[in-house]
């Protein structure tokens, strides 16, 4: 029985956010114990000429403010992402706007980009330089923008070189407008005008290019899918990390927040993310990279979403229910899947649903 399963009913006390805050507290604290496992070589891979001890990372959403990137690589996440954070601070929704759904293993939230702004975003990846371990930072934009693609590019010029890659995050469904963003004609201009601040900021650099990712929405007809992969393949994006919570509400939900507005997120949004991901791994014809998220609890959820085409997984809500050393279990299990199956490393079961 681990520690977390010991004192789950004491968080629970709690209501979500406010438990939460008690996680990232105690993380920053350094009590935590480490619950990294030594390195496995059939999970090591390598991408973006990033080296990935592990395919399991740790979502954007839990660590909004780059609170605490260390502590979490150092639970067994192979790579931590942190934000959404926007140009200027922002207090986001009113409260309550984070809520477990116990029975059904998921949490709706509507938090709306709470987060402490650039500039102690910045400090805190400054502070870490030289440390080991993938850090990713999510960028999005302030809900009161008067032009949501300069918010965008302001992120990336003012973290340029501070983070290992970049996720652009257009499929918050808490953001007014912000999924409009994911239409072909409005995708194409943010697009255009990020990768072309991240080549300008990149300038006289030596070294890679900064990998940029772009989050989107599970909430998509097959022609918005479409759209979307025509775009990415056009602007020759790093990455596609699908997907963000959904405003869908599976039938036979449970609990008094099961109406709540806001993004559903955990295991009931398993199964669509997954679909949406095997969708977009087809429809790029495997040409980009793919970050699977959404439901993941387990190593067999991870190995679905590998077969449908990810080449690296993220989770947070689970760890709602099972600690933050969920990530290093994930992994084990996850090594297990694919020993079963012959495979001697991940990234030969990529896509391997659809005969890759």
């Amino acid at each position: 029985m681990s520690l977390y399963s010991l004192i789950r009913p004491l968080i629970f006390c709690f209501d979500a956010e406010t438990a939460h805050g008690l996680a990232v507290t105690a993380l920053k604290s350094g009590l935590l114990p480490r619950c990294a496992a030594a390195e496995d070589p059939v999970l090591v891979s390598t991408l973006w000429g990033l080296r990935f001890p592990t395919p399991v990372g740790l979502a954007a959403g839990f660590d909004k403010n780059a609170e605490v990137p260390d502590a979490m690589l150092a639970q067994g996440f192979g790579f931590v992402e942190a934000g959404t954070v926007t140009p200027r601070p922002q207090e986001g929704n009113p409260k309550p706007r984070m809520f477990r759904l116990s029975a059904d293993r998921a949490v709706i939230n509507r938090l709306g980009f709470n987060n402490a702004g650039l500039e102690a975003f910045r400090a805190k990846a400054e502070a870490r330089q030289g440390r080991p371990g993938i850090f990713g930072a999510n960028v999005g934009a302030n809900k009161d923008t008067s032009d949501p693609v300069s918010d965008y590019v302001a992120g990336i010029r003012a973290l340029y070189g501070l983070s290992d890659y970049f996720t652009v995050n257009i499929s918050s469904p808490n953001t007014p407008g912000l999924r409009s963003l994911q239409r072909q004609d409005a995708l194409d201009r943010l697009l255009g005008a990020v990768m072309a601040a991240r080549l300008e900021a990149h300038g006289a650099r030596s070294g890679r290019l900064v990998p940029l990712l772009v989050k989107i929405a599970p909430d998509l007809s097959p022609e918005e899918r479409a759209d979307i992969a025509k775009v990415a393949l056009k602007h020759e994006v790093d990455g596609l990390i699908i997907s963000n919570t959904t405003i869908s509400r599976p039938a036979g939900l449970h609990g008094p927040f099961r109406g709540e507005t806001g993004g559903l997120s955990g295991q009931p949004l398993l199964k669509l993310a997954t679909e949406v991901l095997g969708d977009m791994y087809k429809l790029t014809e495997g040409r980009i990279p793919l970050v699977g998220v959404g439901g993941i609890e387990n190593g067999q959820d991870a190995y679905r979403k590998i077969r449908a085409g990810a080449s690296l997984v993220q989770l947070y809500s689970a760890m709602v229910y099972e600690g933050p050393g969920l990530g290093a279990s994930v992994a084990q299990e996850l090594a297990n899947c694919l020993r079963a199956d012959g495979y001697a490393n991940v990234s030969e079961a990529v896509g391997a649903d659809w005969g890759a």
